[in-house]
């Protein structure tokens, strides 16, 4: 399983009423991914910059997109998907002087 940041940012003219009327269903199906180790982290930005940032675990890019497209919301959203590095130790690079 690769490590994927994906960056949802809700399109412009999205009617915010609309989004809420999901909230419950976009929970459960969050709920249902996090169960089955899909998503990891979960971050809104929504007040001022309209964005959700969530952390997907997946096989490939094309399979995290998958997985961020079953979400009720994503009908709203441009996607911008990254494929994480693992993180480096901070005196990873101390030691090699």
């Amino acid at each position: 399983m690769e490590t994927f940041m994906v960056v949802s940012t809700f399109t412009a003219g999205t009617d915010m009423t609309e989004v809420m009327s999901v909230v419950a269903e976009e929970q459960a199906k969050v709920q249902e991914l996090k169960d089955l180790g899909h998503i990891g982290a979960l971050y809104l930005a929504t007040r001022d910059r309209g964005t959700v940032f969530l952390e997907i675990f997946a096989a490939d890019i094309e399979a995290a997109r998958s997985t961020v497209m079953s979400l009720p919301m994503s009908k709203w959203w441009e996607l911008d998907i990254y494929p994480l590095n693992a993180p480096v130790a901070r005196d990873a690079s101390a030691s090699k002087a």
